[in-house]
């Protein structure tokens, strides 16, 4: 029996191969991108995003990939995440306590 490689998934942002990718609506649904463009994000890049950009500045300032990856406040983060094995980040969208 030979085993087939898995399929290689590379996040759009970083650039780095994963096991998982999640999709990141490039305008948000709740700023009208229900049905528009999306990209293919590993899970830390897709949390980070959410943390560091409210979905009004994702909607009218970052809503390409070329944007995001140009973006001041995400340098530092891509810079360090790119040699990471990382393949998830705790969330820390949902309420504190």
């Amino acid at each position: 029996m030979v085993k087939k490689k898995q399929e290689e998934l590379v996040c759009e942002l970083c650039g780095r191969e994963v096991q998982l990718l999640t999709r990141h609506h490039l305008v948000p649904r709740e700023e009208g991108g229900r049905y528009g463009a999306t990209a293919e994000l590993c899970q830390p890049c897709h949390s980070t995003l959410h943390l560091t950009f409210n979905n009004r500045e994702l909607a009218l300032q970052y809503n390409t990939i070329p944007a995001l990856q140009q973006a001041e406040p995400l340098q530092k983060y891509l810079k360090w995440v790119r040699n990471k094995r990382i393949n998830r980040i705790s969330n820390r969208r949902g309420k504190r306590r």
